[in-house]
């Protein structure tokens, strides 16, 4: 018998729904050990840039090696999937993804530390990537909407609890020990999928002879798409460059936050979390260009805010500015689904790298302004990507006449 194919006579009603309670939390838990170390090193920026007595934007290399990872891994880990099968490489990828976490522990400098990273982000895509092609194809018969709502809700839960982790260890023991920590749940995570992620029983594979790189090329060449994953670019370069370089902000006068308090303003995500999902019925109802522009408009709302030499106004700030990434992930991700005709997935693949190159750029860019203004640079230069970001949106992201379908989940933070 193949792996294809179902190996079991079917289960009576009580235990098929214990199965699919078992792998729905199986793809919780790959959501969650995808983006558990991703962005862990952002409240540890400023005191790494003491530590190593390294620039802001040298130190942010720890989270621009790991997004660089991810955006170079991407396109490739579906044809690997495709070949291989989807368990097999969503679980060796969380269990080489724990071991690189773990292998951070044993940097002795910021170049290695940095290394480390870039392997973290290298394995990240075969475990995020992979379990979204491995929710549609196994809950075809329905449910998949519930399913990938676990899973984002897991990858959410993920990178919040690394980068409080993080700076809650850092604020009682070192550096060392939060990358241990979190490589350790990493681990169990991977454990978990083992155990209680079934074997694919729909998986295809690629179909002999189909070339992905004229599928590729193809995309490029669609107006709509280009559009699209521009505007991926300038909706991870706000995330990452808006929470990599506020905590330098607030670790500085007049806030002087440490690691455990600039780990607690990621609990600014669950309020995205939170709000995200109602932006359906706002993509349903106004279309997908709409939407992109009322979320990075409120993006910039929140960026305005984060100047007032409050800290609760820079916390309510920060909240407008995710909630609105978010909320343009998943706008910009459906229309993926309306944009692209075929090769669906493969459009998904190019604009992920395109996603994460934005986060690069955002990680690496606003450190280089710091130093003629500060975080007030910063906040200018991630307001001019919003209002680029907006006018490719209104110029490119044109709706089709019968744009109207079912809204995909967002990728996540991708979570």
């Amino acid at each position: 018998m193949s792996e294809g194919e179902p190996s079991q006579t079917p289960l009576p009603e009580p235990d098929l729904r214990v199965a699919d309670a078992r792998r729905t939390l199986a793809v919780t838990f790959a959501g969650f050990c995808a983006f558990l170390g991703l962005y862990a090193t952002q409240p540890l920026l400023p005191m790494l840039e003491q530590l190593f007595h390294a620039s802001k934007a040298t130190v942010s290399l720890t989270l621009t090696a790991s997004t660089l990872g991810v955006a170079l891994a991407a396109p490739l880990v579906g044809i690997v999937a495709d070949r291989l099968g989807r368990k097999r490489v969503i679980v060796a990828s969380a269990s080489l993804l724990a071991l690189a976490t773990l292998l951070n522990a044993t940097a002795t400098g910021l170049p290695s530390l940095v290394f480390w990273r870039f392997l973290q982000g290298v394995f990240t895509p075969g475990v995020f990537a992979v379990t979204v092609a491995y929710v549609q194809e196994e809950w075809a018969d329905g449910g998949a909407g519930r399913a990938m709502a676990m899973y984002v809700t897991g990858s959410v839960l993920g990178g919040f609890m690394g980068r409080m982790t993080t700076g809650l260890i850092v604020s009682h023991w070192n550096w060392h020990g939060s990358f241990v920590a979190i490589g350790l749940m990493g681990a169990v995570s991977a454990f978990a999928l083992q155990v209680w992620l079934p074997r694919e029983r729909r998986f295809t594979g690629r179909v002999q002879g189909e070339s992905p790189f004229a599928g590729a090329l193809a995309h490029l060449k669609n107006p709509r798409l280009r559009a699209a994953f521009a505007v991926g670019f300038g909706v991870l370069f706000t995330l990452i460059a808006s929470f990599t370089y506020v905590t330098f902000h607030l670790a500085g006068e007049p806030f002087r936050l440490g690691p455990l308090a600039l780990g607690s303003l990621f609990f600014t995500y669950l309020v995205g979390a939170v709000i995200t999902p109602y932006a359906g019925h706002v993509i349903d109802r106004y279309g997908h260009r709409t939407a992109m522009v009322l979320a990075m408009g409120a993006g910039i709302g929140g960026m305005l805010l984060t100047l007032v030499p409050s800290l609760w106004a820079v916390v309510a700030g920060l909240a407008f500015c995710c909630t609105g990434v978010f909320v343009a992930q998943a706008a910009t991700a459906s229309y993926l689904g309306v944009a692209a005709r075929q090769n669906k997935a493969l459009a998904v693949g190019i604009y992920v790298t395109c996603y994460y190159l934005g986060g690069c750029v955002g990680g690496e860019l606003p450190g280089y302004l710091w130093r003629f203004g500060g975080w007030s640079a910063c906040v200018a230069l991630v307001i001019l990507v919003q209002l680029l970001t907006i006018a490719i949106t209104l110029a490119g992201c044109t709706d089709p006449a019968k744009e109207a379908g079912p809204v995909l989940e967002p990728l996540t933070e991708f979570k």
